[in-house]
């Protein structure tokens, strides 16, 4: 045991290098006020004080922030970063996030605010819209989207607030199954996610036995509580949906299809994993996971013909007004302009040779992962993996997450605990939940991958060993 913890607190070592300067001269271009230089207040009007406080770098301004943040990029540093929802974005799209365009207020949209001033703050945006359809590769005459929602669940809200009624119907995976919180979730005794008290919620599950989403099951399910829109996406399911198997049913019980992509938009935009826009009616996802953007979110709508009703006449999607309504004035105010100018940033890298080899690398590393994983005697949930993540099932080594997870963050590797089939407690679940795509981005590959599987096992043996000598058990 003592062995073992040695050699995990290798990671934890002094670094051999300083961190880089906390505003380097080309950040400081982009990241620097838009106001005059405080010596022209210096000498024509010696009262005004306060443009060399708005003009000061945070080091000399606030210290004590500094040195926080100095800190975290420290343990991002040194640490490895194994929670799949988390990446490393651009110096470029941190730029774009710290720039002016944060000042900015702009409510409503291009072309129609309630604001003057917004000449560019408009160009901004409009290219961020052409950009992301572009990413996913979208006809525009088909395709709308909105980039100003301000995060992933609030995205999700506005598409429920758009499209269904108080108390319309809502078909989503459970939450202990792989689910997200802003699908509805609810316990048999409180509704946990608002989204169940203005909804009514039914979950779809796993079949337990084999780890995947049960969709003989959830057809069924479909039938019999009629939803008005099914959710396809996940927030811990380490496989593919069967978006066309989910169409057939919301064609049947003449439902909306919802895919939210948030954790797999990155591998969509490159083209590693079968797109939802094919089936799908909205397609929500985050920007800052897998698609390593800034922190925001993204609606996408189908638009332009629907149909051609039995009178010949072409009936139309009427999905753009109600959204685009639903997230302003509906449920936000004026947008994060620099989120959306980063995003914009994002997208166009999305794009690029660069980034689809670096998806393509996601993928390849999480399998070696999950095939190292396996060898070593670990119960992955579904038994392997299609994507960035895998879903250990820790039940098998007498273990739980929450002990596992404090393990491996005493020795800077960042995972998080995870509800497998089969749990009652989220706070002490079963399972840890890992991806790929932060390391992807430093620069790991598979070898460096069957390395970190390593890393796990002596934590968990270290878990083991504490519980045992803590319990006497």
């Amino acid at each position: 045991m003592a062995m073992a913890m040695a050699l995990l607190r290798r990671l934890s070592s002094p670094l051999n290098h300083p961190t880089r300067p906390f505003i380097t001269p080309l950040c400081y271009k982009f990241c620097q006020s838009s106001l005059p230089d405080e010596a022209v207040y210096e000498k024509e009007k010696p009262g005004v004080t306060w443009p060399k406080q708005l003009n000061a770098p945070l080091e000399v301004v606030d210290p004590e922030i500094a040195d926080i943040i100095e800190h975290e990029k420290a343990r991002q540093w040194k640490g490895l970063e194994l929670i799949p929802s988390e990446n490393f974005t651009s110096v470029s799209v941190m730029q774009a996030v710290g720039s002016v365009m944060t000042n900015k207020y702009s409510e409503g949209y291009p072309g129609a605010r309630y604001y003057g001033g917004n000449e560019y703050i408009d160009m901004a945006e409009s290219l961020c819209q052409k950009r992301a359809l572009e990413a996913f590769r979208l006809d525009p005459a088909k395709w709308g989207v909105n980039v100003q929602p301000l995060s992933g669940s609030p995205a999700n809200f506005q598409v429920y607030t758009a499209l269904l009624k108080p108390h319309d119907r809502i078909m989503a995976l459970d939450l202990p199954h792989g689910g997200h919180l802003s699908h509805g979730y609810q316990t048999d005794t409180k509704k946990i996610s608002a989204v169940s008290i203005f909804f009514e919620t039914m979950p779809y599950r796993l079949n337990e036995s084999t780890g995947y989403i049960d969709y003989e099951q959830m057809e069924k399910s479909a039938t019999l509580f009629r939803p008005k829109l099914i959710v396809a996406g996940a927030s811990a399911y380490s496989r593919l949906y069967d978006y066309a198997f989910i169409r057939k049913v919301c064609d049947k019980q003449k439902a909306v299809l919802l895919a939210d992509m948030a954790h797999i938009s990155g591998l969509v935009a490159a083209g590693v994993v079968p797109s939802p826009f094919d089936y799908a009616d909205v397609v929500t996802t985050t920007t800052h996971k897998s698609l390593r953007g800034p922190r925001g979110a993204m609606i996408f709508f189908r638009k332009g013909v629907k149909e051609v009703n039995k009178q010949g006449k072409e009936v139309l999607y009427d999905y753009e007004d109600k959204i685009n309504q639903a997230v302003f004035p509906g449920l936000q105010g004026g947008p994060h302009n620099h989120t959306i100018t980063g995003l914009a940033v994002a997208l166009k890298q999305a794009t690029t040779p660069e980034y689809r080899a670096y998806q393509e690398q996601v993928l390849r590393n999480c399998f070696k992962f999950a095939e190292a994983l396996g060898e070593m005697g670990y119960d992955l949930v579904s038994g392997g993996t299609e994507n960035h993540l895998v879903l250990v099932n820790l039940k098998n080594k007498g273990i739980d997450g929450s002990r596992v997870e404090k393990v491996l963050e005493a020795v800077h590797i960042a995972s998080n605990k995870n509800t497998v089939p089969g749990d009652v407690s989220a706070m002490v679940p079963g399972g840890i939940r890992m991806g790929t795509p932060a390391l992807t981005s430093r620069g790991f590959v598979e070898e460096d991958f069957v390395k970190v599987a390593y890393f796990f096992d002596l934590a968990v043996k270290i878990a083991v060993n504490i519980k045992t000598a803590s319990t006497g058990l």
